[in-house]
């Protein structure tokens, strides 16, 4: 017995350590978005593989290739801010189907496109692109929203490890299948298996209860709608901090832009390294996902968070010295898994600190700095290269990166104490005193009781 012991208790810390899976088991609900958002996934890395190939087949232009990309980020950040305020005003479920729906429109109308004419013309991809992008968000922002009320507050990292789990899953595998699927089938096919898989997740989703947010929903017009989602954002001592973290995380420390040219002038690489480069972030967050368990354990949430996303810094920094290709492949490994245990903890402090009521438009706000802070990033970094050189801009990303986590640190002391709420905070805190216009209400998670029958 004594010699098991050990090896029990060696069983308990890795059990501990791998990605905790209670929430598929305990709720419907969310098994269904689960196995949805995955098959959406995988549709859309197929089409984000066809559609700037087919744009550069038709154009032989990097530039237009660009303006599609432009055009969808923007519809997206639209979609994002209406769907936002439309989420928190009534059926959520409704939402999502909309979204997933219009999903099938678009990419049905592509698939047509290309199998009707010799040449596909250019406006319907434009369009497209820009319709998908907007109703599309619907969907996201409604699901992200709605999905924290599925399972009980204190399995809200759980959640989000698993959600980010199918993401990095469709982030490796989405990209090559779809480029392989080209090669099979050709650009039509690939839009109408993206179509054929859109269809399938509207009847998934379609299974979802109804899902009304709480609160009275009459009292505001949409402009005050917005105003009382952003007063909160922004007051809030917690969720505040939090989108400004995420905001300067994707500023300074995303160097993707940079791969191709640090490929070439550092590293003496080709293509196929440059693939390999492109690979070792996600590869890195699968890594996380998987062995997310530790997160659902913390009592110092904020103290962790703020470590990873210093992390993420420091990696970029090490990917900016990197002499060759191994050591660059292992930094951007170690940024793949900083950035996903970050966005798993800032995901279960975000949704337990903003009341059901106000998912909506707090969850389109924290996908706009996304959006943002994203294509800011991006701009910036490729600005300051030219200047710079490539490895030393990516380097002062970094350094940037480690400096803004420790002023925001500093600046917000609430943000180094914060933890996941099991229950609604009722203390009176300032940071949760009801904003303008709303009444916080207590929050019934769908999902708390555990049903061993589903």
């Amino acid at each position: 017995m004594g010699l098991l012991s050990p090896i029990r208790e060696d069983a308990v810390k890795l059990t501990r350590l791998m990605i905790d899976v209670t929430p598929l088991r305990i709720s419907r609900e969310f098994r269904i978005v689960f196995v949805a958002r995955i098959v959406s996934i995988f549709g859309l890395g197929f089409a984000a593989v066809a559609l700037p190939t087919q744009v550069y087949q038709l154009t032989g232009s990097s530039f237009l290739v660009a303006t599609v990309h432009t055009a969808n980020a923007v519809s997206v950040l639209g979609g994002t801010l209406v769907g936002g305020v439309l989420a928190d005003r009534g059926d959520r479920r409704r939402l999502i189907v909309v979204g997933r729906a219009s999903a099938v429109v678009g990419y049905t109308v592509l698939a047509a496109n290309s199998f009707l004419f010799d040449q596909p013309l250019l406006w319907v991809i434009h369009a497209s692109a820009l319709f998908i992008g907007f109703f599309g968000s619907f969907s996201a922002v409604a699901l992200q929203a709605a999905a924290p009320g599925f399972v009980p507050r204190d399995k809200l990292p759980a959640a989000g490890a698993l959600l980010a789990l199918n993401g990095e899953l469709g982030a490796v595998l989405a990209p090559a299948l779809g480029g392989a699927l080209i090669a099979a089938a050709g650009i039509g096919g690939n839009y109408a298996l993206t179509a054929a898989l859109s269809l399938v997740t509207t009847v998934l989703v379609w299974r979802l209860p109804r899902l009304e947010p709480d609160g009275d929903r009459q009292r505001e017009s949409v402009l005050q709608s917005v105003r009382t989602g952003t007063r909160f954002a922004l007051h809030h001592r917690v969720v505040g901090p939090l989108l400004l973290l995420g905001f300067a995380q994707l500023l300074f420390a995303s160097p993707q832009v940079l791969i191709n040219e640090f490929t070439d002038t550092v590293l003496g690489g080709g293509p196929a390294t440059v693939g390999l480069l492109y690979t070792a972030p996600a590869l890195g967050a699968l890594l996380g996902s998987l062995t997310s368990g530790w997160t659902g354990h913390l009592r110092r949430t904020g103290t962790v968070l703020i470590g990873a996303v210093g992390l993420c810094g420091l990696a970029v920094l090490g990917l900016g010295l990197s002499p060759a290709l191994p050591i660059a492949f292992a930094f951007l490994v170690l940024l793949g898994y900083a950035q996903v245990s970050e966005e798993i903890l800032r995901y279960a402090l975000v949704q337990s600190h903003t009341p059901a009521d106000l998912r909506g438009r707090v969850n389109s706000l924290w996908t706009a700095q996304a959006t943002v802070g994203d294509s800011a990033g991006a701009l910036a970094l490729g600005a300051l290269a030219p200047l710079l050189g490539v490895a030393a801009t990516i380097a002062a990303g970094g350094v940037l990166t480690v400096l803004s986590v420790a002023a925001l640190a500093l600046v917000f002391p609430r943000l180094r104490t914060a933890q996941v709420l099991v229950v609604s905070d009722d203390s009176g805190d300032s940071a949760n005193e009801p904003v303008a216009g709303h009444q916080p209400r207590q929050e019934r998670p769908r999902g708390a009781a555990p049903a061993p029958t589903e």
